[in-house]
């Protein structure tokens, strides 16, 4: 008895022999495997011999514009909603990090006593260190004012700073101190706080901070505390370039007698204040 080759239908009108389809099917399953061993390697791992593709490469700028309801320099409300803007760039290659940018705020909505309330600033700063456990910054700023043609805290057209800022982690909380002085007979600023970063997800966090402001001479008047402050931020990494962070904050000022020289009536920038905003940074 002659044995017949038993066809299977797998496309109409082309029968493929079941021994055939079996040679296929193991030299199928053979060539699958290769491939597949080839591209994936170990689970979670690069396929070895590759270099893995570097994204998000930090060349060391950023660029930031912002919004904020209340605009305060040195503790002092100088106008209500503004907008505002950055632009700087980090040198690595240097014996420390040095920065240097312009920052630019313009108040939408200001105050009588300062009607067109603007202020531009170019600075660089230099992260010399840790010591002592602080790391420590240094730096200088030039401010400037387009439309107003002088600042509040100077007699001309343009005014330069000079800048200490401290960090150290305390282990649960952040210690943050800064030490300002203003030339043209402007005086010391002094500002001292804690912060907390909480991350609430891979990509959010919740930033608590807290402190006061010390006003030293400044402007050749009376020295003590013009303000305490609580904040509540929000970093939101929309991606590893882009960082959304709205703000909310609490401002107690204690400024009636160090600034009342600058206020005529009515006037509420010696007021306690509630104050939010929202930024967005991109780094490139």
């Amino acid at each position: 008895m002659t044995s017949k080759k038993v066809a299977v239908e797998i496309y109409p009108n082309h029968p493929i022999p079941i021994k055939d389809m079996m040679k296929k099917a193991i030299l199928l399953a053979t060539v699958s495997a290769l491939t597949f061993g080839a591209q994936a390697g170990d689970w979670g791992k690069a396929p070895v011999g590759k270099a893995p593709i570097e994204e998000c490469v930090d060349l060391g700028g950023e660029i930031s514009v912002g919004w904020m309801s209340e605009y305060y320099y040195k503790g002092f409300q100088f106008a209500d909603s503004s907008v505002w803007a950055d632009v700087n760039y980090t040198f690595e290659g240097l014996a420390v990090p040095v920065t240097v940018g312009v920052f630019y705020v313009n108040g939408i909505d200001t105050h009588s006593i300062f009607p067109n309330t603007d202020q531009g600033e170019l600075y660089v700063s230099a992260a010399v260190g840790t010591f002592a456990g602080f790391e420590v910054n240094v730096g200088y700023s030039h401010h400037f004012y387009p439309e107003q043609g002088r600042g509040p805290f100077s007699p001309s057209s343009s005014l330069g700073e000079v800048g200490l800022d401290v960090r150290r982690s305390l282990g649960f909380v952040d210690f943050v101190a800064q030490s300002n002085y203003l030339f043209n007979d402007a005086g010391w600023y002094h500002e001292l706080g804690l912060e907390k970063s909480i991350g609430l997800t891979d990509n959010i966090s919740l930033v608590l901070a807290g402190g006061a402001g010390y006003s030293d001479k400044l402007t050749a008047r009376e020295s003590g505390w013009n303000h305490y402050y609580l904040r509540a931020s929000l970093p939101i990494q929309l991606n590893c370039r882009t960082v959304l962070t709205p703000y909310i904050g609490y401002h107690i000022s204690q400024g009636d007698q160090l600034f009342r020289p600058f206020v005529i009536p009515p006037f509420d920038a010696l007021e306690d204040s509630l104050h939010g905003g929202v930024s967005l940074s991109v780094s490139f």
